[in-house]
């Protein structure tokens, strides 16, 4: 199987590359990246459909441009979850108003999301939800109460999709409704950043208090049906980009190997270049599924091998540098406790990498009932 880009992918190459060379670093925060992404028309080249303020690209192109971002350094995407996840969602299940209404603020940098599914009782089963929404005598409004949590850039977002219960008494993927909610209602929705081992916090928890909600996607009780066409969003094009960065870090360990003579070591050798192996292995899966609508276990195959291997770099980083990783870049105080270099980093955060987006065992449990026919795994009440 040929994996090569033709000349007219290598000639978009050149445009995106150009442009990024020239506009990293000029922005000045992370939303003002995004602004200016917008105004390039680079944000939704991904989407089916025009007319929003992105410029159209075909599926080999979108893979060009989120190889090209990965390489030029550029910030990471704070609007990512509205791009690549709501949007594909709404072009598939949303109504005009609501398209024309969310699209082009995405589209331009303008409005950033976050995704409310996961709880403190259901973790990465998503049929445990206990969140409810309940409709007010309007008629249109609802007043969504419950928690959630690993909420990536809640703490940033102007909107958050929320899924949730809209009927009393409904149980497992019954009665769920996908819901779209603004985020600014104080006293009625409170974001409280997770510490993290590495001492950040990308995740929050969300609580909802009664908050109001007008717009739902798909249809009341319809909400299982499009949350599942959503997962099949997250994983796709982005995994290429990602990819890239995985190389990156690859090419960081090797180096410290090198500098540290950890390199002679024959059973270090030896994982180094197996990290290597898998990682192309990992390439050619992700533009072999490309695109593809026919497997439906190529998403969660594609996490388990990711995941996997990524928390097996962190692992790797630290081995390498032998009891200088632990040593932190920076003397202890009281106002940065400590300080961690990207070796240390890595290692910590891909701790998380086989639980957050669903762990390994939901992952696992998907193959084995949706793809290999096995008998659904028990379940307790809700």
């Amino acid at each position: 199987m040929n994996f090569d880009f033709g000349p007219e992918h290598e000639a978009f190459r050149s445009e995106a590359r150009d442009w990024l060379a020239s506009h990293v670093g000029g922005a000045a925060d992370r939303r003002a990246w995004e602004r200016t992404l917008g105004a390039a028309g680079w944000i939704g080249i991904g989407w089916d459909g025009d007319g929003y303020g992105n410029r159209r690209a075909t599926l080999t192109q979108q893979v060009v441009w989120a190889e090209e971002y990965a390489r030029s350094a550029a910030p990471p995407r704070s609007g990512h979850i509205g791009e690549n996840l709501l949007a594909p969602t709404l072009l598939a299940h949303g109504t005009d108003e609501q398209k024309s209404r969310f699209l082009p603020p995405i589209a331009a940098g303008e409005e950033l999301w976050c995704q409310g599914y996961s709880e403190p009782g259901a973790g990465s089963d998503l049929a445990g939800i206990r969140t409810a929404a309940v409709r007010e005598p309007d008629g249109r409004t609802y007043r969504v109460t419950g928690q959630k949590i690993w909420t990536s850039l809640a703490h940033e977002a102007d909107w958050g999709f929320v899924l949730a219960r809209t009927e009393p008494g409904s149980v497992r993927h019954h009665g769920l409704t996908f819901l779209l909610v603004p985020m600014d209602q104080p006293g009625r929705i409170e974001v409280r950043p997770i510490r993290q081992m590495t001492g950040t916090s990308d995740f929050n928890e969300v609580f909802f208090d009664g908050a109001h909600a007008e717009q739902v996607v798909g249809g009341e009780g319809e909400g299982w049906r499009v949350a599942m066409s959503l997962l099949g969003f997250e994983r796709g094009v982005s995994t290429l980009a990602q990819q890239i960065g995985f190389a990156e870090e690859l090419a960081g360990v090797v180096r410290a190997a090198v500098a540290s003579g950890a390199v002679h070591d024959p059973v270090v050798r030896e994982r180094l270049v197996r990290q290597w192996a898998e990682l192309r292995t990992m390439r050619w899966n992700a533009l072999r599924t490309l695109g593809s609508s026919g497997d439906g276990g190529a998403p969660s195959v594609a996490k388990l091998l990711w995941a996997g291997w990524h928390q097996r770099l962190g692992e790797l980083a630290v081995l390498v540098r032998g009891a200088a990783a632990g040593v932190g870049p920076a003397d202890w105080s009281a106002a940065a406790p400590y300080e961690l270099d990207a070796a240390q980093h890595l290692f910590l955060f891909s701790r998380a990498d086989t639980i957050y987006g669903g762990s390994d065992q939901i992952q696992r449990t998907i193959i084995a009932e949706r793809v290999l026919g096995l008998p659904r795994e028990p379940k307790g009440a809700v």
